[in-house]
């Protein structure tokens, strides 16, 4: 059964003989573990034993540990740390071996990253999702994480104005251990006064993550202010110009074909599966091909050339053309910026 993060609580009493933890996000995953733990140490589950899925590591050790005798409590808790989430052939037979075999007094607990769609189709991720609870930890973004941070406040008892949480909103976008340190600096600092943005501004610096598709579903969107925030944010973290220019050129490259292909009168919808394009990006698309017009696509794409020729001809990043790049996306800076020609 899939229950998100924030829902875990709920569906802690009874334990259910097994709590699968999968995802990127550290913070989810670190504090769905917690909770876990938790409430397993107040149903008695007072032994931990820890493996990981290494080179050369024997599954036997899992059987062997889910038979035994406890030696300092009447039930324990087995940690199973899958790196790769891939036990493969031998690790699948076991985890499926082992929900067939019950154990009330034994709690089994793996984790591991963020699983693919076809992961979750596996024999033993179904064996072991029916008997017991699946976690995943994608971290949220948008108004998802907007939700998480307001929750976080109120749960933290802070008073926080509609600018101080925008600032944090802005801060901390796709680092929640970030935001969450900063809430509990906050508890410390002003656990019962107003907190205004200003007062923000002296406490914290810029924290946020994100990522390149993070920044093409912006351009996208036309949310040109953000965009320019998550490119800074991208330097600043160190992130290679050509992994920017690949997503660029794979994203425009599409709009291309997406507008010829409309113009030339075929409907979107026949087009979507066919450039893997799934429903939640649809309206992205949508509205980015409402907005630009074919010439302005290609202009884009020719831009995008200039830059990626410049840096394997002079070896030169130039993070002030990718920003011209990212405006080209709004038809009004087109207008204005089109013709320019950058370094």
């Amino acid at each position: 059964m899939r229950v998100y993060p924030d829902q875990l609580v709920r569906q802690l009493s009874p334990l259910k003989p097994c709590y699968l933890i999968f995802g990127d996000d550290p913070w989810l995953c670190e504090t769905s573990k917690r909770t876990i733990l938790d409430q397993a140490k107040r149903e008695g589950f007072e032994e931990r034993i820890a493996l990981t899925q290494e080179a050369g590591f024997n599954w036997r050790e899992l059987q062997d540990e889910w038979n035994s005798m406890s030696l300092f409590a009447s039930r324990r808790i087995i940690e199973l740390h899958l790196p790769q989430a891939k036990p493969g052939s031998e690790g699948s037979s076991q985890l499926q071996s082992l929900m067939q075999q019950e154990n009330p007094d034994i709690l089994l607990l793996i984790t591991g990253p963020k699983l693919a769609s076809e992961q979750t189709k596996s024999k033993w991720f179904k064996q072991l999702d029916e008997k017991g609870i699946y976690i995943p930890c994608a971290t949220p973004e948008g108004p998802q994480f907007q939700r998480w941070l307001q929750t976080r406040i109120r749960e933290a008892g802070l008073n926080l104005t509609q600018d101080a949480q925008q600032l944090l909103l802005s801060l901390y976008e796709g680092n929640l251990l970030a935001a969450d340190q900063a809430i509990q600096l906050l508890q410390l600092l002003s656990p019962s006064s107003q907190i205004t943005a200003e007062q923000l501004q002296h406490y914290f610096e810029d924290q946020s993550r994100f990522s390149v598709f993070q920044l093409a579903d912006c351009l996208l969107a036309n949310q040109q202010e953000k965009a320019q925030h998550i490119l800074a944010q991208l330097q600043a973290e160190g992130t290679a110009l050509p992994i920017l220019l690949w997503g660029q050129f794979k994203e425009l490259t599409t709009l291309l074909q997406l507008k010829q292909a409309q113009e030339a009168g075929t409907p979107l919808q026949s087009l979507w599966s066919q450039f893997r394009i799934w429903d939640k990006r649809k309206g992205l698309y949508q509205g980015a091909l409402s907005r630009l017009s074919l010439n302005q696509i290609e202009t884009a794409l020719a831009s995008a050339s200039k830059i990626e020729l410049k840096l394997k001809q002079q070896g030169a990043e130039d993070w002030t053309a990718m920003s011209h790049l990212c405006l080209l996306y709004d038809p009004k800076a087109h207008a204005h910026l089109s013709h320019i020609e950058l370094g």
